[in-house]
């Protein structure tokens, strides 16, 4: 520090304090939904929570997990989420490691082929028609088999193996008489953590926020992801047993509508968050694959 110019001092200041903004920007809302969950709805609505919780209170959690939709739907994300995730890093690896080989023939014509479809697809109306030929309709199989490989994970899983598995390594295993199978099972992947690593958190993340796939093709209810029941509940107002309307007042239904939603935020949020720190050590190596080379 005590060698920067009084140029380089400044652009440090700010640089720092654009990044502090940026942190209290992303940090407070998450902090302000955390506080209202464990709050009492009457400070919510009255606009009284600021930063910590008012009239602390657990009744938003208990009505979350005493309705069987919310419980149900959370089973249903973690089902589609973990299967999701397995079916699509699978796809991904079979479809990377080759196409990394140099002596894959048609690699180049095929990788074309991918990237073309990055751009150009069939349409939201083809795709519900060629589901539905297919039979997958309000099914299990249509949360995770339409998004079943990613092209864009596929080619930065490909250039990680291209840059940082060395080829040699490869030779020297088919000499000792090691088959495609068993090189990529033996030695690409425990060589590959970081990249399969960033992989996970991707599709995870994605599978655990979608909707919209469900919203298009799934009609009952007790396939819903939680996705879905909290959209009802934030978009809609739809609470079904969380409230009794013949017992409660208009004004502490909405109350308790503030609360729950809240709630089921946390509640959505919850397994995201959980999962990063596992993964944490090998995010930051794996995200920057593609954005150096050597």
């Amino acid at each position: 520090m005590a060698d920067q110019t009084r140029g380089d001092r400044f652009f440090s200041f700010i640089t720092y304090s654009l990044l502090i903004l940026v942190v209290i920007a992303v940090l407070y809302p998450l902090v302000f939904v955390l506080s209202a969950s464990f709050s009492d709805p009457q400070y919510i609505m009255s606009g009284e929570i600021l930063l910590w919780p008012k009239g602390l209170t657990l009744d938003s959690y208990s009505k979350i997990f005493l309705n069987s939709d919310i419980v149900r739907s959370f089973g249903n994300t973690l089902l589609y989420t973990s299967l999701g995730t397995f079916i699509n890093l699978l796809m991904t690896i079979c479809g990377a490691y080759p196409l990394s080989r140099r002596d894959f023939v048609g690699r180049n014509v095929i990788m074309a082929l991918l990237v073309f479809t990055m751009f150009f697809s069939g349409g939201l109306i083809p795709t519900f028609i060629l589901v539905k030929k297919l039979g997958m309709l309000n099914t299990l199989w249509v949360m995770v088999i339409p998004s079943a490989v990613s092209i864009w994970n596929i080619i930065i899983m490909r250039t990680f193996f291209q840059q940082t598995i060395p080829g040699e390594l490869q030779e020297a295993a088919t000499i000792d008489g090691c088959s495609n199978f068993q090189i990529l099972r033996k030695v690409v992947l425990p060589l590959s953590m970081p990249i399969i690593a960033v992989t996970i958190l991707f599709y995870a993340v994605g599978h655990w926020n979608a909707f919209f796939n469900a919203l298009l093709y799934l009609s009952d209810k007790s396939k819903f992801p939680l996705q879905l029941i909290l959209r009802e509940i934030l978009i809609q107002g739809q609470t079904d047993d969380m409230i009794k309307a013949s017992t409660e007042s208009a004004i502490k239904q909405q109350r308790a509508v503030e609360g729950i939603k809240y709630a089921v935020l946390v509640v959505a949020n919850i397994p995201m968050l959980i999962l990063y720190p596992f993964l944490q050590r090998y995010f930051v190596k794996g995200i920057m694959i593609g954005a150096i080379k050597g």
